[in-house]
């Protein structure tokens, strides 16, 4: 079993910053990918960004030049830094975690088991 915690949501203006921090326990932080996930009021859940245990990195195209996904090993904590951000990015963000270690950075919700709670995002313009 993993549990995730994800914090450092909050109300923010277009084109500030935000880091979200995605804390884990339960398994060996480690060995498994960290996948992100937000979810829009009336959209799906999309993919965000995911970091697997050897460090390589998968952005969404909405993603890519804006945000960065990154991991503490030692904290077992994932991080996201989003910068520029914009009323498009208003959602509540999730992270997840695969139910295998040493997988790829899957962009699929169904490749993943555990998931956290949330935190909301909002950005006005």
């Amino acid at each position: 079993q993993v549990q995730l915690v994800e914090s450092g949501g909050g109300l923010v203006q277009a084109g500030d910053s935000l880091r979200l921090s995605c804390a884990a326990s339960g398994r060996t932080f480690s060995k498994y990918t960290v996948g992100w996930f937000r979810q829009a009021p009336g959209k799906e859940r999309e993919f965000v960004a995911a970091i697997n245990w050897a460090g390589s990195r998968n952005y969404a195209d909405s993603a890519k030049g804006r945000f960065t996904i990154s991991r503490d090993n030692a904290q077992n904590t994932a991080y996201l830094q989003m910068n520029s951000l914009n009323a498009e990015d208003t959602a509540v963000y999730y992270c997840a975690a695969p139910e295998n270690y040493y997988t790829a950075t899957y962009s699929r919700g169904d490749q993943y088991a555990y998931w956290g709670q949330g935190t909301q995002v909002t950005v006005s313009s």
